[in-house]
């Protein structure tokens, strides 16, 4: 493992917490949210994450992690990713034992990530706004451990989503998680539409929105 020392990253927070999203939801998990998003996704519900947070070397964050005695560790943002030693991050994590998996928003290359890593990767939608930005080179580098996540604000996202699944065979990659932006679409009626369609997706809600709202390290 590289020294501690000579790798730093901007870290937003720390924090136990269930794992609200993913196929890990509902699992006791220590997140580790980095600082930093070049995407401004119009729905954004850690803004805070832009800016701030402080500068951590690898051991001290490997340290703060440990203290929370858990086995799966989330690192997310903000965009992760944006930070260069990320990868140097996730591979320490995993080789102090920890099941670990990246949540990124799908803008910056996957293909340098530890291998042990479950990646969740976005595909962002035409109402985040940022749609024009997603890496599609990212795609043929998924595998059956990796998931696609796509948060839909309104039926046109749901359509758009219906025919990159389509086009794309993303389910025949890895598992694909359909979102609704919390407050924007009722789930009601994405759980309807994905069994109207037969999509091969799985649904998903924010399980730590349903229990905590919008508290901030939950």
């Amino acid at each position: 493992m590289p020294s501690g020392q000579d790798h730093a990253l901007r870290v937003s927070e720390i924090f136990a917490s269930l794992q609200g999203e993913s196929t890990r939801a509902g699992l006791p998990t220590v997140f580790v949210r980095l600082t930093g998003c070049p995407l401004r996704c119009v729905w954004c519900d850690t803004k805070y994450a832009y800016h701030g947070g402080e500068d951590l070397d690898l051991k001290t964050i490997l340290d703060d992690v440990a203290v929370h005695t858990l086995h799966y560790v989330c690192v997310t943002g903000g965009e992760p990713l944006a930070q260069p030693d990320c990868p140097i991050l996730l591979s320490a994590l995993c080789d102090a034992g920890y099941s670990v998996s990246l949540e990124t928003g799908g803008t910056f290359d996957i293909s340098g990530i530890d291998p042990r890593v479950s990646r969740v990767v976005d595909l962002k939608a035409p109402g985040s706004g940022e749609s024009e930005r997603n890496r599609y080179d990212n795609i043929p580098l998924l595998n059956a451990q990796d998931e696609i996540k796509i948060v839909l604000a309104d039926e046109y996202d749901y359509l758009w989503a219906r025919e990159q699944i389509s086009s794309l065979r993303l389910a025949e990659r890895c598992p694909v998680l359909l979102s609704p932006v919390a407050g924007w679409l009722n789930p009601a009626h994405l759980a309807e539409w994905i069994v109207r369609d037969r999509l091969p997706v799985r649904f998903q809600i924010q399980l730590h929105k349903v229990l905590w709202q919008n508290a901030r390290g939950r």
